[in-house]
């Protein structure tokens, strides 16, 4: 054969990239059908955990709740003890309107499980006030200074100065801001807040 045969090649032979595209096209079909396949084939979904028999004790009184055991506190309180102060903001634990006391600790309800609350006290705001409906020392502190204005956020915001209080992080104003920073205000009365904090502080003995 002559050195210039490949010169002479028919012009109808496949060319480099209509084979390269017909080769990725035979290839995508058993990917799309495998993928049909896998949609036709799902898991069938979990079914739902047990129910388990939980005993609370909030605001001095005790519950009797059945709830799922991945029930967080925050949907125990709303949903199954009828007490709705506790607020779901976030749901994620970055705007604290959900915070309640454990033992007397500030915690986010939204982030604690309700299965690890037996034996332990839970107060809520509905919890705070006194026996006779005497308002708590912060609560009153927060009418006086007019630290709240939409009301949502209000319910945290005072359970958490209260934890501040009692956990000694209220001895200056820049100690409150930081400990309250984990609370978020739309309305921004934030300056407000801080000086309802500081006037509770001389009303309050720590716990």
């Amino acid at each position: 054969m002559s050195e210039h045969a490949c010169d002479h090649a028919p012009t109808s032979q496949v060319s480099r990239r209509k084979f390269l595209a017909g080769t990725a096209t035979t290839a995508a079909v058993p990917l799309l059908a495998g993928a049909g396949t896998e949609q036709t084939e799902a898991m069938p979904m979990r079914e739902a955990a047990d129910t388990m028999d939980l005993h609370l004790t909030i605001n001095g009184r005790d519950y009797r709740l059945a709830l799922d055991p991945r029930t967080t506190l925050l949907d125990a309180l709303r949903d199954h003890a009828g007490l709705t102060g506790a607020k779901k903001g976030c749901d994620h634990g970055q705007c604290g309107a959900c915070t309640v006391h454990v033992d007397g600790r500030g915690v986010l309800s939204c982030l604690t499980f309700a299965l690890g609350m037996e034996g332990k006290s839970v107060t809520t705001i509905e919890g705070l006030a006194g026996v006779g409906g005497e308002l708590h020392p912060m609560q009153q502190a927060f009418i006086d200074h007019d630290a709240f204005q939409c009301g949502y956020c209000t319910p945290g915001q005072i359970m958490a100065a209260v934890a501040c209080v009692h956990e000694h992080h209220a001895a200056s104003d820049d100690d409150i801001r930081e400990y309250m920073s984990g609370n978020l205000c739309r309305c921004a009365a934030y300056p407000n807040i801080v000086a309802a904090v500081r006037q509770a502080r001389n009303a309050m003995e720590p716990a």
